[in-house]
């Protein structure tokens, strides 16, 4: 009698760990398909947030689909990629920059001379976003990321048709401290960076997040935003992050690819007169 009622139990166990495994199971396919739905719509948000499109209760998929040409390019060559080269882990739809990076074929090592960031790893690839008004270029929007002080920073930084006047900034996951670093979220600051230019003349990269306020009467305020109060180490993380991803180690090579009409095939179309 003992040994039936041990038997019994086990497989009243085991029949209910069957059942809620498969409820499991079927919960992650499920969630899988919303969860990958909510990544692109958060996506979408706030590229077309960033690059000044964004309007409450709109079809952003349509403004999207209209506004937005995304771009995958190889960071080395700043050449767009191959469509042969796509396959299920590099597409642009489901481009993941945290997987990528550590990903054996897709990822790689950052020199530490380079590595200006702090993020040791990066994608060998990234997707970009054209804003066109019919075919002419109006923006570009580069995906950025590094450390700060607590965490990575994810975000966007846009840049005018000019290729060197930053026309908006966003970060959209860190863990900053709230009131602190986490201020990198604040409209104001964010709005501090509209207008500023990234590279001189020659091409080199000179904005940078300053420690206290900007001066309005220096001869390098067109470049300088002010730092975050009480939060230097987020600061001066920011503007390492943004020089990189705007160096020759980041979209330099895309950027000059750009500039010289090379990409794509009908840049100047696209671009437009000045």
């Amino acid at each position: 009698m003992q040994k039936d009622s041990v038997k019994h139990a086990v497989q009243v166990v085991l029949g209910v760990s069957l059942i809620c495994s498969l409820f499991v199971s079927a919960a992650a396919i499920l969630l899988h398909a919303t969860q990958t739905h909510n990544q692109r719509q958060d996506r979408i948000r706030n590229i077309l947030s960033v690059a000044d499109l964004y309007e409450e209760g709109a079809d952003l998929d349509a403004i999207y689909e209209q506004k937005i040409e995304p771009l995958m390019i190889d960071l080395h060559s700043g050449e767009v990629v191959d469509q042969a080269k796509v396959d299920e882990t590099l597409n642009i739809e489901t481009f993941d920059i945290e997987a990528l990076a550590f990903d054996p074929d897709y990822g790689e090592s950052i020199p530490p001379q380079y590595d200006q960031a702090k993020i040791k790893q990066r994608p060998k690839y990234m997707v970009v976003y054209l804003v066109k008004n019919g075919q002419q270029l109006q923006k570009l929007v580069l995906p950025i990321y590094g450390k700060g002080l607590w965490s990575t920073l994810y975000g966007f930084i846009a840049l005018d048709k000019d290729l060197r006047t930053i026309t908006g900034i966003t970060f959209y996951e860190h863990k900053e401290t709230p009131g602190l670093g986490g201020e990198i979220d604040n409209p104001q600051w964010k709005g501090s960076w509209e207008g500023k230019q990234a590279f001189d003349d020659r091409g080199q990269v000179i904005v940078e997040v300053t420690r206290g306020e900007v001066e309005p009467e220096s001869s390098d305020a067109d470049h300088q935003i002010s730092g975050l109060s009480g939060a230097t180490i987020t600061s001066r993380g920011v503007s390492n992050l943004v020089r990189y991803w705007l160096g020759k180690h980041g979209y330099g090579p895309f950027l000059n690819n750009l500039e010289q009409g090379r990409i794509p095939e009908d840049f100047a179309l696209i671009r437009g007169p000045e």
